[in-house]
């Protein structure tokens, strides 16, 4: 059972976490590439939504791998709940809010075999 909902917003080299706590309260984190996994294997089960690119396919199985649901979204559909300015904060509030809506576009997560096919 997962207990909470994250938007991930990936990068190369850092990545921004948006959730919301049973207290009530926003949680926001920094993490770096390096950081991510040993994050979340202590972290509890969440529901995690990421914008679906190449790089999200393969933090996709990795965090599946920990027990974790990922949602992979179709990016511009995320981008339509920004609010504010653009940054990488918002975008992962952004993506949060788009992974709680009952009719998301979602992208299924590649294998590695398929990540390794060109089109």
């Amino acid at each position: 059972m997962c207990n909470s909902i994250i938007g991930l917003d990936i990068a190369k080299n850092v990545f921004h976490l948006f959730t919301l706590q049973s207290n009530g309260k926003t949680m926001k984190k920094k993490l770096k590439r390096a950081e991510l996994l040993t994050f979340f294997a202590t972290y509890p089960a969440s529901v995690i939504g990421m914008e679906a690119c190449g790089g999200a396919h393969h933090w996709a199985r990795e965090l599946t791998r920990l027990g974790h649901e990922v949602v992979l979204l179709n990016a511009r559909y995320a981008k339509g709940f920004i609010v504010g300015n653009k940054n990488d904060f918002n975008d992962a509030e952004a993506i949060f809010t788009a992974v709680t809506q009952p009719n998301k576009r979602v992208v299924a997560p590649k294998t590695i075999e398929l990540s390794s096919e060109r089109t």
